[in-house]
């Protein structure tokens, strides 16, 4: 069976069979809430997929990482050089899609050729390799003001005008930082392919996008990639621009994740019975800033209850939080609103934050659940 027919199945890259599907080829998918909320660590089953073009097949020894641009000794690492030449590190890390919570977007306006993402768009695991900084470090690295690092990998995007390989970019100021990392591990395990085996980098606390897999070229530069993906797309555009007219670097370029919470348990249009309900779900502020409260709402925001925060599996992971309260027979809508810990909270509508590519929606959290039958 060929790669394009087997694609239908989430089974072909040892997803589970309730993955939600989102595109078959280039495969895009994501969980079900609920399966989210059953580990701090999303198991790689269950662990979300957001790519643009076919998986790359490439065996450990085949891989090449070259190094180059703005350093001294430009360099060409094996796999093996890579894996045994510097210091291993890990890092629990959250990635999230820049889409994750777009179909709430979607209900204000429409937005076309966009995968209409629900809850699932984020996952968390942890990854095993070395730190950027110390590659780049052994490369000679330039230490100038305004460096960017540019990632490129072999996997062929036809969405991109021109044609083009994935690529993308971060500042050097967070590419020197401890938790960013080149991964050839997940959860204990070889870097699957569907997930960038056999590397990619992990760029902590930024949007996926910047978490380039398959990664096989690193350059040091003056400036931000001139890559489709991070000098046209992935950037919060006016509301009334259209983005397929756009000229390059219009927009925001996204980088730090912002503040979000999601509910994953109960589900929208789930049956209620009258009683105790526990509400599970996840915050995170993306920057680096720790979560202070989150709270929960069943009256449309009229009041709320403070939920109980659970210990993260990381600093640059996202912190379960949960609440049981006691609900009457009858349809129900939940919300959800975290404040970090400087007293930032989310905005409160997708409204306010619709834009022309469904990026970014960190508002509110809103699940509604219908009558049970016996209710």
């Amino acid at each position: 069976m060929t790669e394009r027919a087997m694609a239908d199945s989430p089974a072909m890259w040892d997803k589970r069979d309730d993955m939600i599907i989102r595109g078959r080829l280039p495969f895009n998918a994501e969980p079900p809430p609920s399966a989210l909320a059953g580990s701090e660590i999303t198991p790689v089953d269950t662990f979300y997929a957001r790519n643009h073009g076919p998986f790359p097949d490439i065996a450990p020894e085949q891989w090449r990482l070259t190094v180059g641009g703005l350093v001294e000794r430009p360099q060409t690492l094996t796999y093996h050089q890579l894996t045994s030449d510097f210091e291993q590190h890990s890092v629990v890390a959250t990635l999230a899609c820049a889409g994750n919570r777009r179909a709430e977007l979607l209900r204000v306006r429409p937005i076309p050729a966009k995968d209409p993402w629900e809850h699932g768009a984020i996952s968390t695991a942890r990854w095993r390799g070395v730190r950027l900084a110390d590659v780049l470090a052994a490369a000679g690295v330039h230490r100038e003001d305004g460096l960017h690092v540019e990632f490129l990998a072999p996997d062929v995007a036809q969405e991109a005008r021109p044609v083009q390989r994935y690529g993308s970019s971060i500042p050097l100021a967070k590419a020197s930082s401890d938790e960013v990392l080149l991964a050839w591990e997940m959860n204990g395990q070889p870097l699957p392919r569907a997930h960038g085996g056999p590397v990619r980098v992990v760029v902590p606390g930024y949007v996926g996008a910047r978490s380039v897999k398959w990664v096989g070229a690193i350059t040091v530069q003056p400036a931000p990639s001139e890559n489709y993906f991070q000098a046209l797309d992935y950037r919060i555009l006016p509301p009334e621009a259209d983005p397929d007219m756009v000229p390059e670097g219009e927009g925001i370029s996204l980088s730090a994740l912002p503040l979000n919470c999601d509910i994953l348990v109960p589900t929208d249009g789930d049956r209620v019975a009258a009683g105790a309900l526990t509400i599970r779900g996840w915050a995170m502020a993306g920057d680096g800033r720790g979560i202070g409260r989150v709270d929960v709402s069943l009256d449309g925001g009229n009041s709320w209850r403070q939920a109980d925060l659970h210990t993260a599996p990381g600093p640059w992971a996202w912190r379960p939080w949960s609440l049981t309260v006691e609900v009457a027979p009858g349809p129900l809508k939940i919300t959800a609103r975290a404040w970090d810990d400087t007293g930032v909270t989310q905005p409160e509508r997708p409204a306010a934050l619709w834009n022309p590519r469904g990026y970014g929606n960190n508002a509110y959290a809103h699940i509604e659940l219908a009558a049970s039958r016996n209710g």
